[in-house]
């Protein structure tokens, strides 16, 4: 959540910046590592602001400083894979006592440059190894299996046992290279010139590189969202806020090595090619009429340089996705660079044609938005914001007459709190919305003071995991007020905390002074909660009605994080409202339940889903070539009937007519279509004017939105029955008695 009176130049691009700094293997200089005069200021100056200044400064003691040592060395070698045990034992024993003293006092950071040069020697001599493997007969058949998540695994206990480890680990690979189509040679020689180009990088990092992975791990020692942030990644954030987006709409960061797609920016390229999925792993860049450079252990900044790109230009990306059955699985994926239109990330809204009770259809509005936007400044009379945006919608689809209305906020990361007040107030007459509590307990209570309500009829709000931050206040205080049934995950995201970023410069009269570059610092500085008193942070907002969702398998949301600052109450703000009674949520539950039991969809996601978590239990992959094949032909084969379900299934999807502010958007860029898809069965014989193909701006099947409409009509038929037909307050709708 970004305060603008906090952080105002800088307040767009804080909330994309914690998922966009990289955190694995840096590369090196050649020169002696070592701290400047400015760095070792810097040092000090960072404990001491969040010893002063940070949100949770009283719950972290000298002596959990130590716990930097093997969080650092898990940033270096996140996949267990290089160091060993007596390294981890050695660093602690060396330095984990005098963390703190180190910093606090003389703002020494040599153990970072010791810890990382037995990293660079340990690695080094592991690539000379598997050089020499790679030259010599590697067996396929055997029945062994590899752990390829070691994320939460020891560090080999000897060299022994680490050779053992990187026995398994190259059969893996190799499989990998040989289950897309390469003779042993070439998988050989494809594995050979990732470690050349993994020991190249190695020899690039600079030293303050490696102290702002040092700095950071200090910072994130108070919460997952406080970071300390070198002069060179300040200066990129301050120019450009959204470096990593560079061309195609991603935030990339750089995770065990491999270039992970943390973020997709609503509008941009990849949103709109529908190619790109969060925690897809960029494998390789090819420009246009180039072979592709694999990126593997490539540095962040070096990986960028090759995505970025003058606009309309192409760039193809080999992928591994995300929801990959099998890591070895690749794809191909062309994307156009451009610019992210705000048109195309502002907020659309559609009116879809729900079937009722007697199969008349009745029209129910959505209005989907991806973040809480608005002017970082004082000049915004003619310049767009999440509010403005969502009241001009909802004036449109009252004139198109809908009955009821979903406000879906799902993947919504959040945005300015002031945007999420007065869209908050969009829906209820004035009262608080939000309660600010700072560290010394001091709490500020956040209200709407407009009267007036946009739109006063049934609401539902649709969240998932990635609703985080803005998104949770507006959605905990209509849950609040029982203003909106809320539909989704099982919690929300959990991000119940407030940052702001300083320059090191403006702290520090002698930084100020030197003519030299300085670093930046994020802290958390506040807490939300919600009227109630309730926080958001951790446990998020628990929606009234669930469904089923992939996301509950995957380590997503504040509680994933190391570090999360906890959950908590204060004392309730004064407001008119209450939570729905249960004489409405439960037959409203009841009533999706029985769908979620019956209904094809449903039957189709659980299909989904428990295919998933039964691929994700399988901790082990085989490293028998064979098996490997079988599975991977096994996996396609049920991929392919579960899309020829889903194919079937959209041709029940409800018609709608979609709304949108500004220009029209741009053109999608559509993924080439393969040759075995090019049939009638595609789904192409079934669109209407009101309906969509996948490019369009609803997806096909998407159960959540159509469970949200039905539960919204089921809301409308209920407020038809007693005792609601004598109550002028229906369900789902404002207190419309109250206002003055």
């Amino acid at each position: 959540m970004i305060r603008p009176a906090l952080l105002r130049p800088f307040a767009l691009g804080a909330a994309l910046l914690a998922l966009s700094v990289p955190s694995a293997l840096l590369a090196r200089s050649d020169q002696k590592l070592s701290s400047s005069s400015a760095l070792t200021v810097e040092a000090r100056t960072l404990v001491q602001l969040l010893e002063q200044a940070h949100y949770n400064r009283d719950s972290v003691r000298s002596t959990d400083f130590a716990e930097v040592i093997p969080e650092f060395m898990a940033d270096l070698d996140g996949q267990r894979l290089f160091f060993l045990a007596s390294d981890k034992a050695g660093f602690g024993a060396r330095y984990g006592k005098n963390v703190y003293w180190n910093l606090s006092g003389l703002g020494n950071i040599d153990a970072a440059y010791e810890i990382f040069t037995t990293y660079e020697s340990r690695t080094a001599a592991r690539i000379n190894w598997i050089f020499t493997e790679l030259d010599q007969n590697i067996e396929l058949t055997g029945q062994d299996s590899y752990r390829f998540d070691r994320t939460k695994a020891e560090w080999p206990a000897t060299a022994a046992a680490a050779d053992a480890l990187w026995h398994q680990r190259l059969k893996y690979e190799l499989i990998a290279e040989l289950m897309n189509k390469k003779t042993l040679p070439e998988a050989k020689q494809a594995v050979h010139k990732r470690y050349e180009r993994m020991l190249k990088n190695l020899g690039e990092i600079e030293g303050n590189e490696i102290a702002e992975l040092f700095l950071a791990n200090v910072a994130r020692l108070y919460d997952p969202h406080s970071t300390y942030f070198s002069a060179e990644t300040f200066e990129d954030f301050g120019i450009q806020m959204k470096l990593e987006l560079v061309g195609i709409g991603a935030v990339l960061s750089v995770e065990d090595d491999y270039c992970t797609v943390k973020e997709i920016v609503p509008g941009g390229p990849a949103d709109l090619s529908k190619q790109l999925k969060p925690g897809d792993k960029i494998l390789s860049v090819a420009q246009v009429d180039a072979e592709p450079v694999e990126v593997i252990g490539m540095k962040l900044r070096r990986i960028v340089e090759r995505i970025r790109g003058s606009k309309g230009t192409k760039v193809t990306l080999t992928v591994q996705p995300a929801d990959a059955p099998d890591p070895s699985v690749r794809k191909l994926i062309t994307i156009t660079r451009d610019i992210v239109k705000l048109n195309d990330a502002r907020a659309h809204a559609a009116v879809f044609q729900v079937p009722g009770p007697a199969g008349q259809p009745v029209p129910l509005g959505v209005i989907s938005l991806p973040s809480f936007y608005g002017p970082a400044d004082s000049d915004s009379a003619n310049k767009p914001s999440a509010t403005k945006d969502v009241a001009e919608l909802i004036a449109q689809l009252k004139g198109a007459g809908i009955r009821g209305l979903v406000l879906d906020l799902r993947h919504n990361g959040g945005g300015y709190l002031t945007e999420a007040i007065d869209l908050a107030g969009l829906f209820i007459s004035q009262g608080p919305v939000v309660q600010v509590k700072n560290s010394l307990g001091e709490i500020q209570v956040d209200r709407d003071t407009n009267r007036g309500i946009a739109y006063d009829g049934p609401l539902a709000v649709l969240v998932d995991r990635f609703s985080a931050s803005a998104s949770e206040i507006v959605t905990g205080a209509l849950q609040n007020y029982g203003r909106a049934i809320v539909i989704g995950d099982s919690s929300t995201h959990g991000k119940g905390s407030v940052q702001s970023v300083w320059e090191m410069k403006n702290l520090v009269p002698q930084l100020a002074r030197s003519p030299g570059k300085t670093g930046a610092v994020k802290l958390t500085i506040q807490k939300y909660y919600l009227p109630n008193g309730s926080s958001t942070q951790l446990k998020g907002v628990v929606p009234d009605i669930v469904l089923p969702s992939i996301d509950e398998l995957l380590p997503i949301g504040e509680g994933a994080l190391p570090h999360a600052l906890a959950w908590d109450e204060i004392p309730t703000s004064q407001f008119e409202g209450r939570a729905l009674d249960a004489k409405i949520v439960q037959p409203l539950r009841a009533a999706s339940a029985a769908r979620q039991a019956k209904l094809e969809e449903f039957l189709y996601l659980r299909k989904s889903i428990d295919w998933f978590k039964m691929r994700q239990d399988q901790k082990l992959v085989s490293l028998n070539l064979e098996a490997r094949r079988q599975q991977k032909a096994a996996d396609e084969t049920f991929r392919k009937a579960l899309e020829a379900e889903k194919l079937a299934l959209a041709k029940h999807d409800f018609p709608y007519r979609e709304y949108r502010l500004g220009p029209p958007p741009a053109p999608r860029i559509k993924a080439p279509k393969k040759a075995e898809a090019a049939t009638p069965t595609d789904g192409e014989d079934y669109e209407s004017e009101l309906s969509t193909d996948a490019d369009g701006a609803y997806a096909k099947v998407d159960v959540f939105l159509r469970e949200s409409l039905r539960v919204v009509n089921d809301a409308i038929v209920l407020g038809q029955e007693k005792p609601f037909t004598a109550d002028p307050h229906a369900p789902l709708t404002a207190l419309l008695d109250r206002q003055g």
